[in-house]
């Protein structure tokens, strides 16, 4: 049996994580009397010039956090320990200086709580000799073998509410309103939401549209007496032929990586130019990650951390939490990996919208 486990929440911050980091510190001390510590800040809390930024873990510290936004443990999503920014360009490795670290303080596995990025950093660590056991987290809903991430659900509970506020003011001024969502590669926030809100128009990643189509659309609507439409994006939406499209600048100081932004605005320039409606966009963008998580998150948030502390006292290795229609089952973190989770195009649920008269542009 693991004798001392340390929990880590990486890369973007969603609603859900206090509850998993919650469940699983009081089930490993309660059920198996093993001790838990936090690391700070992702894998950055490994990697700080005076030494790994660590604390214990107690039923006191925890106490109370389920409700909470955010991670008391911070998070960090400048990239893998495997490839660091590095000041005056570049990246280095600093992957030994995490195992390192976590042999100095004596830890025998680390449950990761992440998305696609934060599962490929654990598998490639787990093959270095560190112990690993994943709880899948991200609001795009895109990691594989599990039904539904914590965090999705609330991304979409915010998302359409937004929609639901943007129907009154659409109305009342005859308007084309266009909502970007998140959703880099997977549209699931934007087709869900999108259902939820009785949107008009939905473009997701996974189908590139035709602006044409989209200004088609909109302007049968309108003729057919309907005052205002609403269209639903997502920030990895393409226009069919062309890329997605991204700010000028990195995604911080310490990154090279650009930033998803604009889709929003371009559709609905695009939109005004092509039919003469008067159109607004309106971008979420962080606040689909802030916020007191679901009910239904921070149950499956809490059921994910329990089995996850299940899963260390057990001794497993290598393997992740995951939703399987009612229940909580686990698999190899590199199944989980394997290929992203996206919308099919032809699924269910984009048959559904469209027989409702949802236009997805292509």
């Amino acid at each position: 049996m693991a004798r001392r486990i340390a929990v880590s929440t990486g890369g973007g911050d969603c609603p859900g994580l206090n509850a998993v980091i919650r469940a699983v510190a009081t089930t490993l001390i309660r059920d198996y009397g093993i001790e838990v510590f936090g690391i700070e800040t992702g894998y950055d809390g490994l990697l700080g010039r005076g030494g790994a930024r660590v604390r214990p873990l107690t039923e006191a510290t925890v106490r109370g956090i389920l409700p909470e936004g955010g991670t008391i443990l911070g998070t960090s999503n400048r990239g893998s320990p495997f490839a660091m920014p590095r000041e005056g360009g570049g990246t280095v490795d600093r992957s030994e200086e995490i195992i390192r670290r976590l042999n100095d303080l004596d830890i025998d596995t680390v449950v990761t709580i992440g998305g696609d990025g934060s599962m490929k950093i654990a598998a490639q660590l787990q093959d270095l000799g560190v112990n690993f056991v994943g709880v899948p987290k991200t609001i795009d809903n895109d990691l594989l073998i599990t039904d539904v991430t914590f965090g999705f659900d609330s991304a979409v509970q915010v998302a359409t509410e937004a929609i639901d506020r943007l129907h009154s003011t659409a109305d009342s001024h005859h308007r084309v309103m266009i909502v970007e969502v998140m959703g880099r590669d997977a549209g699931w926030i934007a087709l869900h939401a999108g259902i939820a809100g009785g949107a008009d128009v939905i473009l997701i990643p996974e189908i590139p549209y035709a602006i044409d189509v989209v200004v088609t659309s909109l302007v049968k609507r309108a003729r057919s007496g309907q005052k205002s439409s609403i269209v639903v994006v997502a920030e990895g939406a393409a226009e069919a032929g062309a890329g997605a499209m991204y700010l000028d600048r990195p995604a911080s100081t310490h990154s090279a990586a650009r930033r998803l932004g604009g889709i929003g605005n371009q559709v609905a320039e695009d939109i005004a130019e092509a039919c003469g409606a008067d159109t607004r966009a309106t971008v979420l963008g962080h606040v689909q990650r802030g916020g007191s998580p679901s009910p239904f998150d921070r149950v499956l948030a809490t059921r994910f951390g329990c089995a996850a502390a299940h899963l260390v006292a057990s001794g497993a290795k290598g393997r992740m939490v995951a939703l399987r229609g009612a229940d909580i089952i686990d698999c190899a973190i590199v199944d989980a990996i394997a290929k992203p989770k996206l919308v099919d195009p032809d699924g269910e649920l984009v048959r559904a919208a469209r027989s409702l008269g949802v236009s997805f542009g292509g």
